[in-house]
């Protein structure tokens, strides 16, 4: 039984020029009544106010790395090498922990368990920049996900999926905007307890990279789950998909 264990949560946030948006996110990890968190923020070298804005509350962030980095998903990997905790969740600047007790609603769903899952996920909500609701994000995750469930698209926000460290491989850098499905996946590929939390997790923010390279990250996607899933099964799903499109016109 888990109900005496504690995980400890690495959440990590990649940041460049994001004065903006970071301090609601930082503020969103350390006013967690969960404790056993570690927080490291990875920069890109900013020339904004960001570094300002995180060194203001740099006692209570455990790591902060600032340097030149390859983009995105190389930053990601400079977390999770960083990282010493049981999971790994990556809140991207602008993005918040729904509420102060998150993680604390995830160790309580976690009682009764025989082991920690490989992952954990749950629900995300799409927020403006005021952190006003808007709507719950469209696609909502499968009761029981596995890693074939992300040939429906990514049921899941990657932010609102915690995969256990000792499962959390390299994002593959030939990806420019969608190498958090493939992460995902992978991730998922060598899981086998995945455990559902149904709570919402996750504040998302209603713009980001992939949104404003919408087209770019939909042919990235396409070349993953081809990988992933093969060609001709992947190639039948899309023409569903816009089968079923035409038909709703």
């Amino acid at each position: 039984m888990l109900q005496h264990l504690h995980p400890k949560f690495s959440v990590i946030t990649v940041t460049y020029n994001a004065g903006a948006v970071i301090e609601d996110t930082i503020q969103s990890v350390i006013t967690q009544t969960y404790k056993n968190i570690e927080y490291i923020i990875v920069d890109g070298a900013s020339t904004d106010k960001t570094m300002s804005i995180v060194n203001r509350y740099r006692d209570r962030i455990h790591t902060v790395v600032s340097e030149p980095d390859r983009g995105l998903y190389d930053a990601m990997n400079k977390g999770i090498r960083l990282a010493t905790g049981d999971y790994v969740c990556f809140l991207n600047a602008g993005d918040e922990l729904h509420e102060d007790d998150t993680l604390q609603l995830i160790v309580h769903s976690l009682a009764g368990l025989a082991e920690l899952p490989d992952v954990i996920y749950g629900r995300t909500a799409i927020v403006d920049r005021e952190g006003h609701f808007l709507r719950m994000r469209r696609l909502e995750p499968p009761e029981n996900l596995t890693w074939r469930s992300f040939r429906q698209g990514m049921l899941v926000c990657h932010q609102a999926f915690f995969a256990r460290r000792d499962h959390a491989v390299a994002y593959d850098l030939r990806y420019r905007f969608s190498a958090d499905f493939d992460w995902c996946i992978r991730v998922m590929k060598q899981s086998t307890v995945l455990h559902n939390t149904r709570l919402t997790l996750i504040d998302y923010l209603n713009e980001g990279m992939t949104t404003r390279n919408h087209r770019a990250s939909l042919r990235e996607r396409f070349r993953i789950m081809c990988r992933h899933y093969g060609t001709v099964q992947t190639v039948a799903l899309h023409l569903k998909f816009a089968l079923r499109l035409l038909y709703k016109k």
